[in-house]
Parts: structure tokens; C-alpha cells; sequence
């Protein structure tokens, strides 16, 4: 045993997922991990074994596997665990080994110090918006985002242009209801949503104010795989009140890279 090892003994051990629920070894490591990554901070063992629905006895032997594996680490004192340096090694692989990623990146960085602006890439897990990376604004009125939360996909101005390829009834399938419900209580009509996708289709951007946040002005540009689908977006977050002249000019700059970055007809 490690020195990192988690000790065994829990009430349960032995004990197999009831009522037929069996999951793959390989399913339970997906699961821990992708719980850990929307918990966004360390946890005990237990704890995240309530979080997959697993024995905690399952749980425990992972959770010691990936600590061998320097995928997960100890946190603290308290049996806590949360991502290990081999998981930073694998990032850094997936960034350095993508031609394309590093293009977005070079350009995000670029943008970010030419505006002042809040630089974002951002796409879809399942039926949410996430933020995939973020350049925060270096300005003295700072607008950032978590990378990696997700958020509803109705409050964004990305989500206009990432659910472009559907149609209505497809829309109204894959949003669930309760997510056109702003965090101040408003709510975002369906038809309103539907408008706003068709618009964004058509003149290939998007812009939303005072949604998430009442402080924000958010617009997106869309960036295409080879076949032309959107699968992720180039986005500027801004004040409010920032000028419309000033939003015109930002707004021509983040189209103009956007559409760089798109790998159609490549």
C-alpha cells in the first residue's frame, strides 16, 4: 500500500451494485472523474462514492488505482482527493500535440491583450454550455468565467449559434424545460430562443445582454470543423454599457478570427 492509499473497511465492502445496475470498471473510473470535475474541488472518497451511486467499497479500490496512477492525489489530511499531476500531463499533450487547439489559444491570447477583453472558447457537454477555456480581461473591470461549469445552454450567446443545426422540434427535445429560467428568476420564452437561433444561423453570429449576468454583454462567433458544423465558438465578454461603436468594432475583429480559425474547406 502507498503511502497515498486510502485505507479500506467500509461498511458496504464486498457489496454489489443492487437491482441489476452492475457498471464496467472502466464506467465507474468515467464517472468518479467526471463528478469530481463538476464538483470542482477535492472530496472524500465517501462522499464521492454517493455522488456516482457506487458501493463505497468500488469506490475506495478506484480511487486507490488512480492515486497509483498519480491521476488523483491526497488533499490535506482529512482523506480528501482530487486531480493528480498526470492529469495536468495529459492536458498538456492534448494542447501541444493539437495544431488546431494551439492555433485557438495563440489567438485567444492575442485578442485578449489587443482588446482588454474577455476572451473565451466555448462548446456543448451534453445538453449544456460549458466554457472550454477563458482569457480573463486584464482591464480594472474584470469579467470571467469558470472553465468547465455548465451552465444552460438558452442563457448564452454560444448556444444561439451551436444549436444552428437543428431544427424546432429537435431544439425543444434537447433543452430541458427548466433551463430557460434565468438565475434572477426571469424566463426566456421558447419562441424567443427558436427566433433567436434562426437569426443567428442567418447572419452567423450572435449577441445577448443581461442574461447570466445583468452586467454582461456576450457575443460569439462561430467556429466550423471541416464539414462546416459549429462545434465551437470564439466569444467576447464586455461591459454592458460598453459603446455600440466600440461593440461594432470588437464585434467585426471576433468574426474576422473566427472564421480563421474555421477549418472549412481545408
Amino acid at each position: 500500500m502507498t503511502k497515498d492509499t486510502i485505507a479500506l473497511g467500509e461498511p458496504d465492502a464486498g457489496r454489489e451494485a443492487r437491482g441489476g445496475e452492475r457498471k464496467r470498471g472502466i464506467d465507474r473510473v468515467i464517472m468518479l472523474l467526471e463528478a469530481l470535475l463538476k464538483h470542482r474541488s477535492p472530496a472524500r472518497v465517501g462522499d464521492i462514492a454517493k455522488m456516482i451511486n457506487a458501493p463505497r467499497s468500488t469506490t475506495y479500490e478506484i480511487v486507490n488505482s488512480l492515486l497509483d496512477a498519480e491521476m488523483l492525489e491526497t488533499v490535506g489530511s482529512d482523506g480528501h482527493v482530487y486531480f493528480g499531476r498526470a492529469m495536468h500531463l495529459f492536458g498538456w499533450a492534448y494542447s501541444h500535440h493539437n495544431a488546431h487547439y494551439r492555433r485557438i489559444i495563440e489567438t485567444m491570447d492575442a485578442m485578449a491583450s489587443e482588446t482588454g477583453e474577455t476572451v473565451q472558447l466555448c462548446g456543448l457537454r451534453g445538453n449544456k454550455y460549458v466554457v472550454l477555456d477563458c482569457r480573463d480581461s486584464p482591464g480594472p473591470f474584470r469579467i470571467s468565467s469558470d472553465v468547465g461549469v455548465e451552465v444552460p445552454i438558452p442563457w448564452t450567446a454560444s448556444g444561439r449559434l451551436l444549436l444552428g443545426h437543428m431544427s424546432d422540434e429537435e431544439v425543444r427535445a434537447f433543452v430541458p424545460k427548466q433551463d430557460y429560467r434565468l438565475p434572477d428568476g426571469r424566463v426566456i420564452s421558447e419562441a424567443g430562443f427558436l427566433a433567436d437561433i434562426a437569426t443567428s444561423r442567418a447572419q452567423g453570429f450572435s449577441e445577448t445582454s443581461a442574461l447570466a449576468d445583468r452586467f454582461t454583454w456576450c457575443m460569439a462567433a462561430p467556429i466550423r470543423d471541416r464539414s462546416g458544423a459549429i462545434t465551437r465558438t470564439l466569444c467576447l465578454v464586455l461591459p454592458v454599457d460598453t459603446p455600440e461603436a466600440r461593440r461594432g468594432e470588437l464585434l467585426s475583429q471576433l468574426r474576422d478570427r473566427a472564421r480563421g480559425l474555421s477549418l472549412e474547406g481545408n
